[in-house]
């Protein structure tokens, strides 16, 4: 069988260890101990064969899987039909392997925690005395002015909510630049002698978009020489024609 190590960082020989069984998917509770230790003795050379420095610690326990190992191969009968009752000799190593996973599970919650309230800002804490110090007011009214207020409220409550039922507020449609130039075209094309005031425009809605829009529309007409604009008096009537017969159409 071959034997396939990645090299990586471990933080000690137990979580070299665990890596190792978990990787080859063995239980915890029954560790083919000469499979891993051969992958952990490999493991260790490689990484002097790459003169990395190992600790005393990885030393240790492979001395001890070692022991294991060979334990294992021991035979554990006393005699040729009975069985001798001895202790596996994986126990002890399988208690440290557990007490271990529990500590690095634990450690690992408790990074998870910090990254966590990491992310919480707290608010520093207001000084609430001036609403402390205050006593608590109470409205003086007897029973018969309560219920008065309180069914006049009632009342307006319903008003409101007949009005809304009834009635319907509607937006105006606003009109376009375009719209309100094609509108002066065609009102200068029927009036007689082709002349019309900028006050005419204005007659049927004084608003101040209608007004804004009518305004720059004559000027988009003037600057195209749609209609040309008079005016014979200061803050007089604007007085607005048809260029000709073919601005007017255009």
């Amino acid at each position: 069988m071959v034997y396939k190590v990645k090299l990586s960082t471990f933080e000690g020989p137990f979580d070299l260890l665990v890596h190792l069984i978990e990787n080859a998917r063995m239980s915890i509770y029954d560790i083919k101990v000469s499979e891993i230790t051969d992958q952990y003795i490999q493991y260790i050379d490689q990484m002097k064969k790459q003169e990395i420095e190992v600790a005393t610690e990885f030393i240790v326990l492979a001395a001890a899987l070692i022991e294991i190992k060979s334990r294992m191969l021991l035979p554990r009968t006393i005699s040729g039909e009975e069985v001798d009752e001895l202790a596996d000799p994986r126990e002890a190593l399988v208690e440290r392997i557990l007490e271990y996973k529990k500590f690095k599970n634990a450690a690992a919650a408790m990074e998870e925690a910090e990254k966590n309230n990491m992310r919480i800002f707290e608010k520093p804490q207001e000084d609430i005395t001036c609403f402390l110090e205050k006593p608590d007011e109470y409205l003086k009214m007897d029973i018969n002015q309560f219920v008065n207020s309180f069914n006049l409220f009632l009342r307006r409550k319903q008003k409101l909510e007949d009005i809304r039922k009834t009635y319907t507020r509607l937006e105006r449609q606003k009109i376009s630049e375009e719209q309100k130039i094609r509108y002066i075209r065609a009102l200068l094309h029927n009036t007689t002698g082709g002349e019309i005031t900028f006050a005419d425009l204005l007659r049927e809605d004084e608003s101040r978009y209608n007004t804004a829009v009518t305004f720059s529309s004559i000027l988009e007409m003037a600057k195209w020489n749609h209609i040309e604009l008079s005016q014979k008096r200061n803050f007089g009537p604007i007085f607005i024609k048809a260029a000709g017969e073919e601005g007017v159409n255009a």
